[in-house]
C-alpha cells in the first residue's frame, strides 16, 4: 500500500487485498477495510465473502440500508449461508422490522441448527413483538448451544423484566454476572430487579458502590432506575450523561438543522410510545385536543405498540397527523421528521420503557424538548429544554441539568380537566379493608419502596390502633417479602393490604376508601399523586432534591396544599400519625384539598395549554434570530 491516506496499493493481490481488509476490519480501521473490500469486487463482483464481509462492515458503521442491499446481493448469489442470514435479520432489528428480521433467523437456523447466535437474535425480535414465552423458548436454545453466552443471558433477563417475571430474569442477570461481573450496567440490572422484588439485603452495599462508580463516570446503572435510589441530583446528571455517551451519542451523520423560517404556523412534534392506555395519556390528552390550530401544527410520531383501545382513537383524532413510526429506523424517524419540518421536537419518553433517544440523537428538529415521561436531566447535549417548574427545579439547582429549564408558572404536570371514572361503587370489604380503622396507602409501583420508607410505614402503623396499610399489588414475590419485612419489624401480615390491578376507571372510583395517601421517597408518587388528590385523597410527601422528589410537592402547592410537605423522615413519620389521630385536623385537610380541585390550576388542560404554548413561541423566536438559549420564565 503507498503511504498516501486512503489510496490502495494496485500492485497486490487479490489475496493479499483481501488479507489487508481483513486486518484493518479486524484492527478497527474501517475505512481502509472498506477501501480494499470495494476494490476487491471491482474485479469479484460476485465474491461472496467479501459481500459479507462489507455487510458486517456496514452494519458496524451504522449504514444499514447499505449493509441490506449488499448482504442481499451476497445471499442471492449463494444462499446457503446461515452467518449470512444472520446477518440480514440483525440488520432489518436495526430497522425495526422484526417480523421480516424473524424470517431471516429461521432460515439461518434451518441452515445450521445449533446456530446460537442466531437462536438469541431471533429471541430479541420475539421479544421487542411482546411474544414473551416463544422468546424463552429461543434464548434457551441459545443457551443451550452455548452454555455461556453471555448476550444471551443478558437480553433474556431484560426479556424477563419486561414481562415482569423478576425472579426468573433475576437468575439469568445473575448467570451473566458469573460469566462476567464487569459488562457495562448489569450491577444496574440486578440492583433495579431486586427493587421490583424488594430485596434490600444488600442495598447498602450496592448504592456505595453504585456511588463511587458513577463518581468515577463507569457505566453501571441506566438513569431511570438510578432516580429512585439516592436523592443526589448531581449523581443523577453523571448517570445520565454516561448512559447516553454510551447508548446514544449525538449523532453528525445528517446535517445540523438551523431553523425553518417559512411556517405560518409551529409545528409541534410529540414523539412517544404511549399513546394508549396509559399514563402519559392520562395526563396528556386533552392538551392535544387544546392546541390553539390558528397558531400550531402538531403531530404525533408514535412508536409504541398499536393498541385497540379508546385512548388510541382519543390520540389519533386529537393531532394534525398522526404518524406510526414504529417500523421504521431512528434516523429514517428524524428524516422523516425533517421532511415534515417539525420547529419543536417533544419526547414524552426520556429513559422509560420502550423509549428510542436515538430519534432525538440523530436531530429531528431545531429545538428538542424532553417533558414528562421522565422525571430527570438526560443528559444529552441534544436536548435543548426541560419542562419544570420553581419547585421541582430552583434555579439554585440548574447546575444538575444539561438543558435550559422551561418553569411552568404552575405546577409542570398537565391534566386532564375531567377524567373518566367508573360508576362502579367499591365496599370496604370486597376491597379486603377492615370497615373500621384508618387506611393508610401507596399505590406506587413497589420499586420506589426503599427500606428505610418501609420501616417508617411500619412505626406509623405501631402508633396508630387499627390502622392498616394499602399497598398497590405489583408482584407475587415482593407480596411475600413486605409481609415477612412486616413481621420483622413487630406489624402483624394481616395489616399490609394489597390492591389488585383494576382499569384505571375503576382504580379512581376504589380510591375514596383510603384516608391518607404516604408518598414514597426519593422516587415520588406521579400521576398516581395527581390521580389521588383529584378524587379527594389527600397525599403526604417528602420533599428531597432531586426532580423526581419534587414531583408530590409540586402537585401539592399547585392545590396549596403546602402543610402536607415535610422535609424529614421524623416529620414524616409525625404528621402521619397526627393526622390519623386527630379527626378534626385531618377533616379539614379534606375538606380543603375538596374544595381546591375544581379551582386549581392542576386540572385546568385548558390553561396549562396556553401557558405551554407561550414557552414554545418563546423557544422558537430564540431559534429563529440564533439567540443563545436561555432558562424560559413563565408568567401566569
Amino acid at each position: 500500500m503507498s503511504s498516501n491516506e486512503g489510496k490502495i496499493d494496485f500492485s497486490l493481490s487479490n489475496d493479499e487485498l483481501l488479507n489487508k481488509a481483513i486486518t484493518f476490519h479486524q484492527t478497527g480501521n474501517f475505512d481502509k477495510a472498506e477501501l480494499y473490500y470495494k476494490k476487491i469486487l471491482e474485479n469479484f463482483p460476485n465474491n461472496t465473502m467479501v459481500l459479507t464481509n462489507l455487510a458486517t462492515l456496514a452494519l458496524q458503521l451504522g449504514q444499514i440500508e447499505y449493509g441490506i442491499e449488499v448482504i442481499e446481493k451476497s445471499l442471492k448469489i449463494d444462499s446457503n449461508q446461515p452467518s449470512g442470514f444472520n446477518n440480514h435479520g440483525v440488520m432489518l432489528q436495526k430497522l425495526n422490522r422484526n417480523e421480516e428480521a424473524l424470517v431471516s433467523f429461521n432460515i439461518a437456523i434451518d441452515q445450521k441448527h445449533d446456530y446460537a447466535e442466531a437462536h438469541a437474535n431471533k429471541a430479541n425480535s420475539l421479544s421487542v413483538l411482546r411474544f414473551f414465552e416463544e422468546a424463552q423458548e429461543s434464548y434457551d436454545l441459545s443457551i443451550k448451544f452455548k452454555p455461556d453466552y453471555l448476550k444471551a443471558f443478558l437480553n433474556k433477563g431484560r426479556s424477563l423484566k419486561e414481562n415482569g417475571q423478576f425472579e426468573k430474569a433475576l437468575l439469568s442477570f445473575q448467570k451473566a454476572h458469573s460469566i462476567n461481573p464487569n459488562i457495562e450496567f448489569l450491577s444496574g440490572e440486578l440492583l433495579e430487579t431486586n427493587m421490583h422484588l424488594c430485596i434490600w439485603d444488600d442495598l447498602e452495599d450496592s448504592l456505595i458502590n453504585i456511588r463511587q462508580k458513577i463518581k468515577a463516570r463507569t457505566k453501571v446503572i441506566n438513569p431511570f432506575p438510578f432516580l429512585g435510589l439516592l436523592d443526589d441530583p448531581s449523581l443523577q446528571r453523571k448517570c445520565a450523561e454516561a448512559h447516553s455517551s454510551a447508548n446514544y451519542p449525538k449523532s453528525n451523520v445528517l446535517p445540523n438543522i438551523l431553523t425553518y423560517k417559512n411556517h405560518a404556523k409551529i409545528r409541534i412534534g410529540y414523539f412517544s410510545s404511549d399513546f394508549y392506555n396509559h399514563a402519559i395519556m392520562h395526563l396528556m390528552a386533552e392538551l392535544f385536543e387544546c392546541h390553539n390550530r390558528e397558531k400550531f401544527e402538531i403531530m404525533a410520531f408514535s412508536f409504541g405498540p398499536e393498541k385497540d383501545d379508546l385512548w388510541r382513537d382519543r390520540a389519533k383524532s386529537s393531532f394534525d397527523k398522526f404518524l406510526d413510526v414504529s417500523l421504521i429506523s431512528d434516523q429514517e424517524v428524524a428524516l422523516l421528521a425533517r421532511e415534515k419540518e417539525i420547529d419543536i421536537a417533544i419526547d414524552l419518553n426520556g429513559y422509560t420503557q420502550n423509549s428510542r433517544p436515538k430519534i432525538f440523537a440523530e436531530g429531528c428538529a431545531p429545538i428538542q424538548v424532553s417533558y414528562l415521561g421522565y422525571p430527570g436531566t438526560m443528559g444529552a447535549e441534544y436536548i435543548d429544554y426541560l419542562i419544570a417548574d420553581q419547585i421541582l427545579i430552583p434555579p439554585k439547582n440548574q447546575k444538575y441539568y444539561s438543558e435550559n429549564i422551561v418553569y411552568m408558572p404552575n405546577s409542570y404536570q398537565v391534566n386532564m380537566s375531567k377524567r373518566p371514572v367508573s360508576k362502579k361503587t367499591f365496599s370496604k370489604d370486597e376491597l379486603g379493608l377492615p370497615e373500621t380503622g384508618f387506611v393508610f396507602c401507596c399505590f406506587n409501583n413497589v420499586y420506589k419502596v426503599l427500606p428505610e420508607t418501609f420501616s417508617s410505614w411500619m412505626r406509623i402503623l405501631k402508633e396508630v390502633d387499627n390502622s392498616v396499610l394499602w399497598l398497590f399489588e405489583s408482584n407475587t414475590e415482593s407480596i411475600v417479602r413486605l409481609k415477612n419485612e412486616a413481621k420483622r419489624n413487630g406489624v402483624n401480615e394481616s395489616r399490609l393490604i394489597f390492591a389488585k390491578h383494576l382499569p384505571i376507571e375503576e382504580h379512581l372510583s376504589r380510591i375514596n376508601q383510603a384516608d391518607l395517601f404516604l408518598d414514597t421517597y426519593p422516587y415520588n408518587a406521579h400521576t398516581t399523586c395527581s390521580d389521588s388528590l383529584r378524587m379527594g385523597l389527600p397525599v403526604l410527601t417528602l420533599i428531597g432534591k432531586s426532580f423526581a422528589s419534587r414531583v408530590a410537592a409540586s402537585l401539592l402547592s399547585s392545590m396549596n396544599l403546602a402543610e402536607l410537605i415535610v422535609t424529614s423522615q421524623k416529620e414524616y413519620e409525625s404528621l402521619a400519625i397526627e393526622l390519623a389521630r386527630d379527626f378534626k385536623r385531618f377533616k379539614a385537610i379534606r375538606t380543603k384539598l375538596n374544595t381546591a380541585i375544581d379551582a386549581s390550576s392542576l386540572f385546568d388542560s385548558e390553561l396549562f395549554t396556553r401557558q405551554l404554548e407561550e414557552a414554545f413561541i418563546a423557544m422558537k423566536k430564540a431559534n429563529q434570530n440564533n439567540s443563545k438559549l436561555k432558562h424560559i420564565y413563565l408568567d401566569n
